[in-house]
């Protein structure tokens, strides 16, 4: 039963008995919604319209007093995101941009975090971590095939050919290096 969510049907009649006492256990949910992790201003509002015994207009002022409260804000919400996720897992911008547009965030917004995260760490930073812990788990490529499948474990990853190619290339000039100096 956890994690599951219901559509709630927007043509089902709302049951606001007590303004007062809605907005109360409005306001609960909300913060109860933001402890347990953070959220986009679009992503709260959704979760908080589940209920019945709350409307629209009663979500919308507790989510004015929550972006008063500085317990919301979309930029600062998108800016630790893209940080976070690059920092948990290497990615290129095309990945990013997908994970953030997911959160129902404007397109301006997404734009200036996900410039903002490449600014503090480089996208050709990323994939040679991305490379480098590649081929700790599954070895350098030995044909073709894997060689491919690199690549496109890589592309699936985010990144764009061409700074996968210039990657790979940095890695393939190291093993010969290494080749060489035996």
């Amino acid at each position: 039963m956890w994690g599951r969510r219901t559509k709630i049907d927007p043509q089902r009649e709302r049951n606001v008995t007590d303004a007062d006492k809605a907005r109360e256990r409005t306001m609960n949910r909300a913060i109860k919604l933001l402890a347990a992790k953070p959220r986009s201003v679009a992503e709260l509002r959704e979760r908080l319209l589940e209920k019945l015994w709350t409307d629209e207009g009663i979500v919308d002022s507790v989510i004015e007093r929550l972006k008063d409260y500085k317990y919301l804000d979309d930029e600062q919400y998108a800016r630790d995101a893209a940080l976070s996720r690059l920092r948990q897992r290497p990615q290129g911008r095309r990945r990013l941009e997908h994970t953030l547009a997911q959160k129902n965030l404007d397109k301006d917004v997404i734009k200036e975090a996900i410039d903002n995260a490449f600014e503090n760490m480089p996208e050709d930073e990323l994939i040679k971590t991305a490379i480098e812990k590649r081929i700790r788990l599954k070895g350098p490529p030995k044909t073709r095939a894997d060689l491919k499948k690199f690549y496109d474990y890589l592309l699936r990853r985010g990144f764009s050919y061409e700074s996968i190619r210039e990657g790979m290339a940095d890695i393939g000039t190291g093993d010969q290096e290494e080749s060489a100096a035996e």
